[in-house]
């Protein structure tokens, strides 16, 4: 809407002094010329904006003139609990809410609090995002995002790993993990009439590698449901019911998702590898495999005459782990459990047999 532009234009100007028009229209995601429109029409409301001609010019306004027009509205303050991350308030379609937010919070503090919340911003970035990996696409996360705060029955077709399937879920909170949105659920009965057998759902999000609103209550049983993990990416399509729903009074999402986790790392590593490693494998332990790897660096005997130690390593399923241990290449050697330790000699085999094989076979032409 234009008026919240022309506020937004106006709170800018007061916080930051001289802005040039190209500043201001980055800003604002408008064109210069829509900056200057909404300058004239600032002016013609008694905002006395003031027009620097020259290459160090701009838009200031004159005399400190500041506006009080500050109060937030319920958006407003809500998306203030995103200010950490602009690009997931961004996804979820309050990035310009949380823009107008964070000047009207500004505009409203003294000038050396505000001064210190600029330079706050200056030196400090949270990037919540996982290197080397591309964020998921999530199109339908809007939708999801929509039935999550207004309680709404959410209907989605959802691609799992052993195929497609359609649930009616109770969204009950979303969750922001390394980059990848995942939703936590309830089951919501009945299915839409003519959807496909739907057979239960992940209880906790995959691996990256593998991978009070007003309306009819829900019965009691159903509101207690078990609470599950989909992954917004996977998500194919997605509806919003008109049918509301009762939350559960109980539901504490930051406690559910502690809990989820500490489950998914309790079901990951199924095994314990005793593993032999130069002291370059123990150096890129922490980075590999984490929390898990940087404990057992923490935890490696002693050297050995070649510098190598034994550290135990907790790993997943032998084909994962076979995988995960052979970046370590010929720094690291699997001693033990013996299935591990054959599953990596075949695997090196297989490796060294097709390497052999395009030694001889001649290069395409």
């Amino acid at each position: 809407m234009r008026a919240d532009r022309l506020l937004a234009l106006l709170l800018l100007l007061q916080n930051r002094g001289l802005c040039t028009a190209t500043e201001l229209a980055a800003e604002l995601e408008v064109s210069v010329r829509t900056v200057h429109r909404d300058v004239e029409a600032l002016g013609a409301a008694g905002v006395p904006v003031l027009a620097e001609r020259g290459r160090t010019g701009g838009y200031r306004l004159v005399g400190g003139y500041r506006t009080r027009l500050t109060g937030l509205t319920g958006d407003e303050a809500g998306a203030l609990f995103l200010a950490g991350v602009p690009d997931a308030a961004k996804e979820l379609g309050l990035g310009a809410v949380l823009a107008t937010a964070q000047l009207k919070v500004r505009a409203a503090l003294p000038a050396e609090l505000a001064d210190r919340t600029r330079r706050l911003q200056e030196r400090f970035h949270l990037d919540p995002a996982s290197w080397f990996r591309d964020a998921d696409p999530v199109p339908e996360l809007a939708r999801v995002a929509e039935a999550v705060w207004e309680q709404r029955v959410l209907r989605v077709h959802y691609r799992r790993w052993r195929g497609e399937v359609h649930r009616e879920l109770r969204p009950l909170g979303l969750v922001l993990k390394s980059g990848i949105w995942y939703l936590l659920a309830s089951s919501a009965t009945p299915a839409p009439e003519g959807s496909p057998p739907a057979p239960a759902a992940r209880t906790s999000p995959a691996p990256a590698r593998t991978s009070p609103a007003p309306g009819n209550a829900a019965p009691p049983a159903e509101a207690a449901a078990a609470v599950r993990t989909y992954r917004v990416s996977r998500m194919l399509a997605a509806e919003v019911a008109d049918r509301h729903f009762t939350r559960p009074p109980d539901f504490d999402l930051a406690a559910h998702w502690a809990s989820t986790t500490r489950e998914l790392t309790g079901m990951l590593h199924q095994d314990t590898a005793t593993v032999r490693v130069s002291p370059r494998a123990l150096r890129l332990l922490p980075a590999q495999f984490g929390t898990a790897g940087a404990e057992a660096a923490r935890r490696a005997g002693p050297p050995d005459q070649e510098g190598w130690a034994v550290v135990e390593l907790p790993v997943e399923s032998t084909p994962v782990a076979v995988s995960d241990l052979l970046r370590l290449g010929p720094d690291a050697e699997v001693l033990a459990p013996p299935a591990l330790r054959a599953a990596i000699a075949e695997a090196v085999a297989a490796l060294a047999r097709r390497y052999a094989d395009a030694n001889t076979t001649a290069a395409p032409s």
